[in-house]
């Protein structure tokens, strides 16, 4: 007997991240921030204007670094909860 594997994908798993943005001061950073996020489809995301923080469930921590560099916000550091 010979077993077959099709159609097999590795999930990857979703993961909690926190994010330190020290360039985010007001309200007009959350949405533009809030917009790169619904458009590449991330579902649960916190925005912290005081804290200076984003905390983000993602499988793809690197998408999510690059677009904030890509729209002014670089992550200063970031850690998985």
């Amino acid at each position: 007997m010979r077993a077959t594997f099709t159609n097999l994908t590795r999930r990857k798993k979703i993961m909690k991240y926190s994010l330190r943005v020290p360039d985010i001061s007001c309200q007009h950073c959350k949405m533009r921030i809030s917009k790169v996020f619904d458009d590449i489809g991330l579902k649960e995301y916190e925005i912290s204007i005081e804290k200076k923080t984003v905390i983000v469930d993602t499988e793809d921590i690197k998408t999510v670094l690059s677009k904030m560099e890509e729209i002014g916000y670089p992550v200063e550091s970031y850690e998985a909860l």
